[in-house]
C-alpha cells in the first residue's frame, strides 16, 4: 500500500503494528518535534491517525482542533464516500457513519489549564474499516467503514484528503475565528435537543462547549473536559 503523501506545512510520520500514533504523537511533541507532523498507522481492519499542534493561543481556545479537525474528516469522508453515507459527529468524540459508530476523536495536551498556552496539543482519530467480531450484526450501533457502502475508499485516500481539509478549515480558522468552524460543526452533531445525562443537549456556546438545560438552570462543559492524560 502506498504512504500518503501530505500537502505543505505537514510531515508524515508512519508507524507499525500495534504501535498507537495517539501515544507516539504525544511522545514526539514532548520532544520538540515540528508542528504538522501526523503520525498515522495504516492496518487492515482499522486507520489511526494523529497531528500535532503548536497552538499560539490559550489552552481554551486552542481547543477549537478538536471540532475543526473533526469537520475535516467530515468533509473527507463525505468527498470520498458514496452521497447516501451519512457522517455525523458526537460532540465527545464518537464518529457516526449512518447511525453507528465508525471512530473517535480523543485529544491531548501538555497543560490542563484553560488560560495557558500549551507547549502542544494533539488530536488524534480512528476509523474502522472492517469488523472483526465473530457476529458484527448482533450490535447495530457500531459499524465500520466497508460495511456501509464505502470499500473503494481506501486508507491512503482518506488521510490524503482529511489532511486537505484540515488545513482549508485551519487557515479559514486562524482568519475568520470560531464561528464559520462552530456554524460547520453545529450541523454535523448528533442529539442536539434531546436528552442527555439529567437534562437535555441545547448545543454549544462559542468556545464549542456543551450547553446542557436541567429545568430553569443550564450548565457548561468545556471541551477541556474531555482531554486525556
Amino acid at each position: 500500500m502506498s504512504e500518503p503523501v501530505f500537502p505543505p506545512l505537514l510531515v508524515g510520520h508512519p508507524v507499525q503494528g500495534g504501535q498507537d500514533p495517539f501515544q507516539r504523537a504525544q511522545a514526539m511533541a514532548a520532544l520538540g518535534c515540528d508542528a504538522g507532523t501526523v503520525v498515522y498507522n495504516i492496518q487492515a481492519d482499522r486507520l489511526r491517525v494523529a497531528i500535532v499542534f503548536a497552538p499560539e493561543v490559550p489552552l481554551q481556545d486552542a481547543m477549537a482542533m478538536l471540532p475543526l479537525c473533526a469537520v475535516g474528516f467530515q468533509n473527507a469522508l463525505g468527498a470520498l464516500a458514496p452521497p447516501e453515507v451519512a457522517v455525523h459527529l458526537d460532540w465527545d468524540g464518537p464518529i457516526c457513519v449512518n447511525g453507528a459508530k465508525c471512530g473517535m476523536f480523543q485529544v491531548a495536551a501538555s497543560s490542563t489549564a484553560p488560560e495557558e498556552e500549551p507547549d502542544w496539543l494533539i488530536v488524534g482519530w480512528e476509523l474502522a474499516l472492517l469488523q472483526t467480531s465473530d457476529a458484527p450484526g448482533e450490535n447495530p450501533d457500531i459499524t465500520a467503514l466497508y460495511d456501509e457502502g464505502c470499500a473503494e475508499v481506501s486508507p491512503t485516500q482518506m488521510v490524503e484528503s482529511w489532511s486537505r481539509h484540515m488545513l482549508t478549515w485551519l487557515n479559514r480558522w486562524q482568519e475568520d475565528g470560531n464561528a464559520p468552524l462552530h456554524a460547520e460543526w453545529m450541523g454535523l452533531l448528533r442529539g442536539v435537543g434531546e436528552p442527555f445525562d439529567t437534562g437535555v443537549f441545547l448545543g454549544a456556546d462559542e468556545r464549542f462547549g456543551m450547553l446542557i438545560r436541567d429545568g430553569a438552570e443550564t450548565t457548561l462543559r468545556p471541551l477541556t473536559d474531555l482531554l486525556e492524560n
